[in-house]
């Protein structure tokens, strides 16, 4: 049967889908797991910090589905990729779930007991819940850049040979700070339009500041260790785009620097590290100016911007191996076959714009400042 895209078509479109759901995982959930770090430090009194949970109470849970869409897609679009990283990467990922647990429970357990020791258990529990999932995720695009330590076997089973300690490096552990300083001033940008003015808020201010910076500087020090360090790979040889899905006909070797060639190439990829660097700055100039629906948007860019950088950069490996470079994981040599990538197309053509238009219903619904008196008054909130 010829279907109406080809085989390479279908990969780059699946490519940018998967950076799409996970930008907008960050976008979503990114604000969740910043305001969670922030509370702790930003709340002084109960009423302050329920305040700060109430606003990213109504909308958390439907955030996961990005997520789970994420994850979905990476199973079903790139299968070596899945077995790879969900083996290799076990111990983090249930370092991660084991985090993001402890926020339903977090949340519906805090207010049944008024006690004041009880209820900063659970808002330390919080902390935990935004602080290490975001902590792991840069930690994990740190080693996707440095390569994973697997291979493959001619018979393309995977094995992986590092632990759960080896995933921190001091390249790796700065990916991981930088992360949560792209997450807390997310957080606190989206506190800025949903929480009434006051207190808090300068308080979120002031680790925006603090976040922003740190993000500025952070992302500067990976770039040039990315471009001057022991980093990146290279395909050798012939490559066809269209070929099919065995990572160890096509020639890859280690490069150092190579994750800088793309831009080289194609020079409209530098949109994304220069939106990394201006969505900080952005978002620091909005939040002294109080003008709060720019200091969102600039914390947005900076999401988007950082990791785009990450993705375009390694275009077109997605999971490279540190250990055999030949066994590294691209777009074009670890996808589905082409009639899964079609009809996977089809039905995410079809559900997907059905997310977008619940996502934007609900966020029009819940729109509006969550202030103490609503804290005070109001018998549904946390």
């Amino acid at each position: 049967m010829e279907l109406p895209l080809d085989y390479e078509t279908l990969r780059l479109i699946w490519w940018m889908l998967l950076g799409v759901l996970l930008i907008g995982f960050a976008l979503t959930d990114g604000y969740d797991l910043g305001v969670a770090t922030l509370m702790p430090f930003i709340g002084k009194t109960d009423e302050e910090r329920r305040m700060v949970i109430n606003s990213i109470a109504p909308t958390w849970e439907g955030h996961q589905v990005w997520f789970i869409l994420g994850g979905g897609a990476i199973f079903a679009a790139w299968p070596f990729v899945y077995a790879v990283s969900f083996s290799g990467f076990y111990l983090a990922m249930f370092l991660v779930l084991s985090a993001l647990i402890l926020r339903p429970v977090a949340f519906k357990y805090r207010s049944k007991h008024a006690d004041a020791r009880w209820r900063a258990r659970w808002d330390w529990a919080l902390f935990v819940g935004g602080a290490v999932p975001a902590l792991v995720f840069g930690v994990a695009v740190g080693n996707v850049l440095v390569g994973a330590p697997f291979r493959l076997d001619s018979d393309l089973r995977s094995f992986y040979e590092g632990s759960l300690l080896g995933l921190f490096t001091p390249f790796t552990l700065l990916s991981g700070i930088l992360s949560v300083a792209m997450v807390v001033l997310h957080g606190a940008g989206w506190l800025a339009v949903k929480i009434e003015p006051g207190p808090v808020m300068d308080r979120a201010r002031k680790f925006a500041s603090y976040a922003a910076i740190i993000a500025t500087l952070l992302f500067a020090i990976c770039g040039l260790m990315v471009a001057y360090g022991d980093m990146g790979f290279r395909i050798v040889g012939q490559l066809d785009p269209n070929g099919p899905s065995n990572p160890l006909f096509v020639e890859t070797v280690r490069a150092p620097g190579a994750w800088l060639e793309n831009y080289g190439k194609y020079g409209w990829m530098v949109i994304a590290p220069l939106l990394g660097f201006a969505g900080p700055m952005l978002a620091l100039f909005a939040m002294r100016r109080r003008k709060h629906s720019l200091f969102l948007a600039g914390s947005s860019a900076a999401t988007i911007g950082i990791i785009s950088t990450v993705g375009l950069s390694m275009f077109p490996f997605i999971l490279p191996s540190s250990l055999d470079p030949q066994s590294s994981l691209t777009v074009w040599n670890a996808s589905s076959s082409h009639l899964t990538l079609f009809i996977m197309l089809v039905v995410t053509l079809i559900f997907l714009p059905i997310v977008l238009a619940y996502t934007a219903w609900v966020f029009k619904i819940l729109f509006g400042r969550v202030t103490i008196d609503d804290v005070r008054t109001n018998p549904d909130f946390y």
